[in-house]
């Protein structure tokens, strides 16, 4: 995947092939299929590109349809389902080999004045106080953190706790779990780049809040563990490369899948966005 802030950029940065057409290009990754947050990412970014600059994407909708092939480029097509005086809808499908593996639906606004409230942050420790993940992984040996450095260290994630480790046990939620998350360095300003980025990051730790109550690691091997779809408001301007609180739940996991949803705060306690995931969460033998 991502090694490196500027590697992540690169990601974001699509080919025109035509009108509201594009091509992503593909990571050196030793992963066998293409990582959700980066066609999610590489999606905001053609549908950004059809859209006026005075209009900020305010939701996205999205569905993983087939695991993406890491070895070919992937072509981004763009429908403009409606242009109106405040709103913007786009459509784009991502496919390859001829067929869609992802559909984006988003919406766009032109900025106005109206009502203001929000939830207030809960109180946490700061990111100098979490642990990183690289250190989790360098716990498990040198191998696990070489491939976290190779894969991911385009994005800096503290860990501060789950239910039951560094977090309270609480029996009407029994699955939390909260990191501060930023890209490793500087991003441009333009918050198309800062939006894609930021789900980028969303959809790597958000399926494990469901595996919480069950002692059950992301990548343990007899768990067959995928994303299904999704979703992002976005309520105030977010920064991908400053942290940002990730306080994630899972209110339930049923029938093979896991629901998992998450409020995300800047560091000064305003309520940046809302994220919503369900994921496959099949444990094999």
């Amino acid at each position: 995947m991502s090694g490196s802030a500027t590697e992540l950029l690169d990601l974001l940065q699509l080919e025109d092939l035509d009108v509201d057409l594009f091509r992503g290009r593909q990571p050196v990754t030793g992963r066998q299929r293409v990582f959700g947050g980066q066609v999610a990412a590489q999606g905001i970014v053609a549908a950004g590109r059809t859209v006026s600059p005075e209009f900020s994407m305010h939701s996205l909708h999205s569905y993983f349809l087939r695991p993406g092939d890491t070895s070919v480029p992937i072509i981004y097509d763009v429908e403009r389902i409606r242009d109106g005086r405040s709103f913007v809808t786009r459509r784009v499908m991502a496919r390859q080999h001829g067929r869609p593996i992802y559909y984006l639906t988003c919406s766009f606004q032109l900025a106005e004045e109206g009502m203001d409230h929000q939830d207030r942050m809960p109180e946490v420790a700061g990111p100098d106080q979490g642990l990183s993940l690289l250190d989790l992984a360098r716990s498990r040996g040198e191998e696990a953190a070489a491939e976290w450095q190779r894969e991911w260290s385009a994005l800096d994630i503290r860990h501060l706790g789950m239910s039951g480790l560094g977090l309270p046990v609480d029996p009407a939620r029994p699955a939390e779990a909260r990191l501060w998350v930023r890209v490793d360095g500087d991003l441009p300003d333009d918050l198309v780049t800062q939006q894609a980025a930021f789900t980028y990051a969303t959809d790597l730790t958000l399926l494990g809040a469901a595996l919480v109550p069950h002692g059950v690691q992301i990548d343990a091997p007899n768990l067959q563990a995928a994303s299904l779809d999704h979703t992002i408001w976005f309520h105030r301007p977010v920064r991908a490369d400053r942290w940002w609180l990730y306080d994630q739940t899972s209110p339930s996991a049923q029938g093979g899948r896991g629901l998992a949803l998450a409020h995300v705060y800047s560091q000064d306690g305003a309520l940046l966005a809302t994220v919503a995931q369900e994921g496959l969460l099949r444990l094999k033998g």
